[in-house]
């Protein structure tokens, strides 16, 4: 593909939010991998791959408005500012984003503002890190008779917020449930999906820095949630999967016996 072709739809002046994925460059599509290379200006969430960063040209000025741990670097509403002001002085701009910009991205923020603005914007999708960790884990998002529905939640509160979720909804059989952010309000989660009557024994799976080349992927019970989140830091991107679709499998060489053990212990069997 030329040059000339590959910025057809990437006039100076647009804002693409455009989703890095999980982590991993290669789980890029290979349009979010054109526009990279084509931006001028690149606004980067904190949770974006190294790997990805790198696919940027020299010269493009990269700008990191992350936020990790209530640590915010910019507020939302500077982001916005941001990102107009740059396609007002006639730049090519990413906004880049870990993930997909429409699961807990905040792009409708972004785009009401930017559309306010008199600036056009488009959304490019990306792999969520539900999917990637289901992957990596061996694991379908769905089951056959046990898992007919994919429900994803974020656990991300305000300092002092409690946690505010319909949990009669959340805590229904033959669904997989992913919470987005739940590590810190992984005991909570797990007494209130017990009390609304999720059964203790349902597999969970927390993934932590997903596609990464220091991914964990700590299996166990609901029951023991808690516990299992006990050695994660504060600063690790944690995802957790609940439901009977994310059960160990067996393994050549690991029988289903072995491979429910080592779940029960919370070992990582993928």
């Amino acid at each position: 593909m030329t040059w000339r072709r590959a910025l057809e739809d990437f006039p100076a002046g647009l804002v693409w939010l455009v989703g890095a994925g999980p982590g991993d460059p290669e789980l890029l599509t290979r349009k979010a991998e054109r526009l990279i290379r084509a931006a001028e200006v690149i606004f980067y969430d904190a949770l974006v791959g190294p790997g990805v960063l790198a696919l940027a040209r020299e010269g493009t000025r990269m700008v990191n408005v992350g936020k990790r741990s209530g640590r915010h670097s910019k507020a939302q509403e500077s982001i916005n500012d941001l990102l107009l002001a740059a396609a007002r002085e006639g730049k090519r701009v990413v906004r880049l984003k870990g993930g997909d910009p429409s699961i807990f991205g905040r792009s409708a923020e972004e785009m009401d503002h930017l559309t306010a603005g008199g600036v056009t914007c488009r959304i490019c999708p990306g792999v969520t890190t539900a999917s990637a960790a289901a992957a990596d884990g061996l694991a379908s998002l769905t089951l056959r008779g046990a898992a007919r529905g994919i429900t994803f939640v974020t656990a991300h509160l305000r300092a002092g917020e409690p946690l505010k979720l319909d949990w009669e909804s959340l805590a229904r059989p033959h669904a997989t449930l992913g919470i987005y952010m739940g590590r810190a309000a992984a005991p909570e989660i797990a007494r209130q999906l017990i009390a609304a009557g999720r059964a203790p024994e349902t597999p969970v799976m927390v993934a932590v820095n997903v596609s990464l080349p220091d991914e964990r992927l700590i299996r166990g019970t609901l029951a023991t949630l808690g516990f299992l989140v006990q050695a994660i830091s504060d600063d690790d991107p944690t995802l957790l999967l609940i439901g009977e679709a994310v059960a160990p499998r067996a393994q050549p060489g690991l029988s289903l016996a072995q491979a429910l053990t080592a779940s029960a212990n919370g070992q990582d069997q993928r």
